[in-house]
């Protein structure tokens, strides 16, 4: 079964991320903003991963922090506009995924739940 989802969902998962860094406009990073994304993502990877038994807690850190700068770099700092939960939960929980198959840490949908869940909190706290 996590096979069969990972040879279905990987490939979308990686084009869309792909697409999605060549078509979305590169934005200067805030230091601050972008530090503090990170922090939330990590600690809520790490905190996800422990409740699922998912992967290392360093392989969770890692996979927050990825999810954290990812959510970071798509939210619109020259209108002041965070953006939707929706869209920040589907950023990390792409984010998540593909850091999780590239470090090859924890499985594919629990890595996707973690990553959703990371980004959705760092919308809400924005």
């Amino acid at each position: 079964m996590n096979k069969q989802l990972t040879n279905r969902l990987l490939p979308g998962i990686i084009t869309s991320t792909l697409l999605a860094g060549i078509f979305l406009p590169a934005r200067p990073a805030v230091a601050g903003s972008l530090l503090r994304d990170i922090g939330i993502g990590a600690a809520t990877n790490v905190v996800t991963g422990e409740i699922f038994n998912n992967g290392s807690t360093v392989g969770n850190a890692v996979k927050g922090a990825a999810t954290g700068a990812a959510v970071n770099a798509t939210h619109d700092r020259n209108n002041n506009s965070v953006g939707g939960t929706v869209k920040d939960a589907a950023v990390g929980a792409a984010a998540n995924v593909v850091t999780g198959v590239i470090i090859d840490d924890g499985s594919v949908g629990e890595n996707a739940v973690s990553g959703a869940a990371a980004g959705a909190l760092i919308n809400i706290l924005k």
